[in-house]
């Protein structure tokens, strides 16, 4: 069984740093693609970052280029996303996701197991 385990969320002022984590277990973590999608109040859930199996190839939706990291340790099975910069509008729930193959996927269909999301909050 596939799990993923959010951490790292929280309440911050504007300008200020959040590192989110994710632990997968129930996979061979090093071959699966691994994406950070975010939902705020009355919007879709979209695409933050998203990094390839053996973390060649990442991707950043344009609202956090330079300002958002995301990483990945295959031997902890955990995946990050490094927040800095925060603004107001980066307030929402954020989830990570895992697909079974280790190409980079930008889309919401390449995920297959979702984790149960963490809150995200930025002050202004």
């Amino acid at each position: 069984q596939v799990q993923l385990v959010e951490s790292g969320g929280g309440l911050v002022q504007a300008g200020g740093s959040l590192r989110l984590s994710c632990a997968v277990s129930g996979r061979t973590f090093r071959s699966s693609r691994m994406g950070w999608f975010r939902q705020a109040p009355g919007k879709e859930r979209e695409l933050v970052a998203a990094i390839s199996g053996r973390a060649y190839i990442t991707y950043y939706a344009d609202s956090v280029k330079g300002r958002f990291t995301i990483s990945r340790d295959n031997a902890k099975n955990t995946v990050y996303l490094q927040m800095n910069s925060l603004k107001p509008e980066d307030t929402a729930v954020y989830f990570c996701a895992t697909g079974s193959s280790g190409n980079l996927g930008v889309d919401q269909t390449d995920y297959d197991y979702w984790g149960q999301g963490t809150q995200v909050t930025v002050s202004s």
